[in-house]
């Protein structure tokens, strides 16, 4: 079930399957999320986003044929941990839980309260969930140079959290994210996430 984090009261935050992601170890973090399915992807606004959603029955705006919006498939890229790692890879900083903020626009039924949902058939523990990303995650990865990849890339394979990990593999995902990033950043759009476990 996921864990809500409110910082806005309408629409919180959430972080996929984490029971107490506050205080929880880094690698808990990464063993919740490797399950995850996660598809990025760029959009005028949330209401275009929901109401693609509604239509799709929650499914991936970018399984449709043809897509609706421009996206990139980063299957095991969850924003909280693995994105936010390339953030901290770009912007030389430690890690932290709350380094990409986001916001949750999908599921849209009613947040629930404090003892989580009745039902184990909730839209808030089966997902799909699709978050904004905050403007600041769009420009950061959007303002990267071409020339600055590899090397970034490189410092975001020795995470920890990314154990094994390849530059060779993780540069095409790294350069998708950043190319998705400066298609909006122009088109004046913002940066989504839907996922799914």
């Amino acid at each position: 079930m996921p864990n809500l984090v409110s910082v806005d009261p309408v629409r919180p935050l959430v972080l996929w399957a984490v029971p107490d992601l506050l205080h929880a170890d880094e690698l808990e973090l990464t063993r919740k999320a490797m399950g995850a399915l996660t598809d990025y992807f760029r959009a005028v606004d949330a209401a275009s986003v929901v109401e693609e959603l509604e239509r799709a029955d929650g499914g991936s705006p970018l399984s449709a044929g043809p897509p609706v919006f421009d996206g990139v498939e980063a299957k095991h890229v969850d924003p909280t941990v693995v994105l936010a790692m390339l953030i901290a890879a770009i912007r030389q900083v430690q890690w932290r839980v709350d380094l990409v903020e986001e916001v949750t626009v999908w599921p849209t039924s009613p947040v629930p309260g404090p003892d989580g949902p009745e039902d184990e058939d909730d839209p808030w523990v089966t997902g799909p969930w699709v978050s904004e990303l905050s403007p600041l995650v769009r420009d950061t990865l959007a303002t990267v140079r071409d020339s600055e990849v590899p090397t970034i890339v490189a410092r975001w394979v020795q995470a920890e959290e990314l154990h094994g990990a390849r530059v060779e593999d993780m540069q095409p995902v790294a350069e998708e994210i950043i190319h998705l990033a400066r298609r909006a950043l122009a088109a004046g759009e913002q940066l989504y996430c839907w996922m799914c476990l």
